[in-house]
């Protein structure tokens, strides 16, 4: 591996078309809002076609699943909720051309 990169969270996902963009964020050393917090401040984007994306997701789902079976996390309520704590926006586009053809959307 050359590089890691270290995100305190997601600030935005994109949806546009067939194409997913995740913005990455960190908490500022420097920078705080008006109660004197640390500012998210933008590190890095991720991009990827949709198909990928749903495929992150489920792996993502699968890893929490065995995050709270080990008692690592644990849920709040029966339903999860996409969105952060840290308020990260999740914003969508129409698509402008084809119409996706990934069998995870059938």
């Amino acid at each position: 591996m050359d590089k890691e990169l270290y995100a305190d969270g997601m600030s935005e996902i994109t949806v546009t078309g067939s194409i997913v963009r995740i913005d990455l964020m960190s908490l500022s050393a420097t920078e705080r809002d008006e109660k004197n917090n640390p500012k998210p401040v933008f590190r890095q984007r991720i991009i990827m076609p949709v198909d990928a994306f749903a495929n992150a997701v489920d792996l993502m789902q699968k890893a929490l699943g065995g995050l709270v079976e080990a008692g690592a996390v644990r849920r709040i309520g029966d339903v999860q909720r996409p969105q952060a704590a840290d308020g990260a926006k999740v914003r969508s586009e129409p698509a402008s051309q084809s119409v996706n053809a990934s069998p995870n959307f059938n």
